[in-house]
């Protein structure tokens, strides 16, 4: 069986589109040609005589149960097929195709263009259709040169606004409009105040780029977090919260599970260091919302997913599954909770405990013993005139 092949080509937003000779050639060919209603507008024209076309829309099942009809395809995308484009999807779902990719210059890089701004250092994420993991991530890292493609959900105000509840007013930002679409492109450079409060034109995207460093410690000092009830005591302290962090391996890990969060002094710590790492945290006081909440804004960590409750009550099944765990409260229930972190622990896992008493240390021994599991690390920590803590790391 022959295999289906495509022929992917990348358009800008012009009225004015020019093929060369070898696109041309493709297309003068074809029999079904695909793309979006606005890339049916643009390349309406250049089409022959009988074409049949596939609009692409959501869902796109529908679309790919249309393209199972057919042996060649050519379709019309935005930019660079291979840059957050329809080639990565075809590439994903039909991983036996044959593809060939004719790209033109991608939004952000006639953005670039129109400011005459070396691009080479920018790192780039999208926000269309996706959540805003990468994109916290890139300012967690600080990039110096950030650029953007958006959706009519996280506009350039919308993601000023998240930029400005976290501190990240360090950026300038130049907003490009209907680029390519020479009746209607618009290029703006503003604030991220400005930004904020401004209604932009869709299709649009953006450049970050960085004026000032933001600070981020290593450590976070206790001083500066917001406490529960104001007890400094209710917080893990910066030398166990390193030593916790280190033998948790994070860096070699994509899903963190904080359970007895408080203050989210871990999470955030965790958030700060590894960016791009899965932060969940577990805390059954109404009030750790809201510090969590506080103290994420204070440390610019968007992007930790808290879960309050009784974690023995919560439902997990849905959540991501964690490779880390740590547990910083276990409400007198520790072996139990052990039995419900093993239930959705990934194979290669590891759980760190940090433990203030014997009793709880030889729970924690117990508890680590009956899911097959075994202490591996253990480290005794004083802290001016606290108490000691033993640090566990079972795998």
């Amino acid at each position: 069986m022959c295999r289906q092949s495509f022929h992917i080509i990348g358009i800008s937003d012009s009225a004015e589109i020019y093929f060369p000779p070898r696109v041309q050639e493709v297309i003068s060919r074809g029999k079904v040609f695909s793309g979006g209603v606005r890339h049916h507008q643009l390349v309406e024209r250049f089409l022959p005589e009988g074409a049949e076309w596939i609009d692409i829309s959501v869902p796109l099942d529908k679309v790919f149960a249309q393209y199972a009809a057919h042996r060649e395809i050519v379709v019309f995308a935005s930019g660079d097929p291979l840059f957050f484009g329809f080639a990565n999807t075809v590439q994903r779902l039909l991983p036996e195709s044959s593809i060939h990719v004719y790209p033109t210059f991608n939004s952000l890089q006639m953005l670039a263009h129109r400011l005459l701004l070396p691009y080479q250092e920018m790192r780039m994420v999208s926000l269309t259709g996706r959540p805003w993991k990468a994109f916290d991530a890139a300012l967690i890292r600080g990039e110096r040169m950030l650029g953007v493609l958006t959706d009519r959900v996280k506009t350039p105000a919308a993601i000023a606004a998240r930029m400005q509840e976290y501190g990240y007013d360090n950026y300038r930002m130049y907003v490009g409009e209907a680029l390519g679409n020479a009746a209607e492109e618009r290029v703006r450079e503003l604030t991220v105040e400005e930004a904020r409060h401004t209604t932009f034109q869709s299709p649009n995207c953006l450049i970050l780029v960085r004026t000032a460093l933001r600070r981020r410690p290593l450590g976070l000092k206790e001083s500066e977090f917001a406490l529960l009830n104001g007890r400094v005591n209710m917080i893990t302290k910066r030398p166990v919260r390193l030593q916790t962090l280190s033998m948790l391996d994070l860096q070699m890990r994509t899903v963190f599970w904080d359970i007895g969060s408080c203050t989210g002094s871990v999470s955030i710590e965790a958030k700060s260091l590894y960016p791009e790492l899965e932060v969940i945290a577990f805390e059954r006081r109404p009030e750790g919302a809201e510090l969590l909440r506080a103290n994420c804004v204070k440390w610019g960590t968007p992007g930790i997913r808290f879960v309050g409750g009784d974690f023995m009550e919560q439902p997990l099944a849905d959540l991501p599954r964690p490779d880390a765990v740590f547990i910083g409260g276990h409400g007198g229930r520790l072996q139990e909770l052990l039995k419900r972190v093993d239930e959705v622990l990934l194979p290669g896992g590891v759980i760190v405990f940090n433990s203030v008493s014997e009793d709880s240390l030889q729970q924690f021994y117990e508890g680590v013993a009956q899911t097959g599991r075994r202490v591996t690390e253990r480290i005794r920590l004083v802290v001016d005139a606290h108490n000691p803590i033993e640090i566990l790391k079972a795998e």
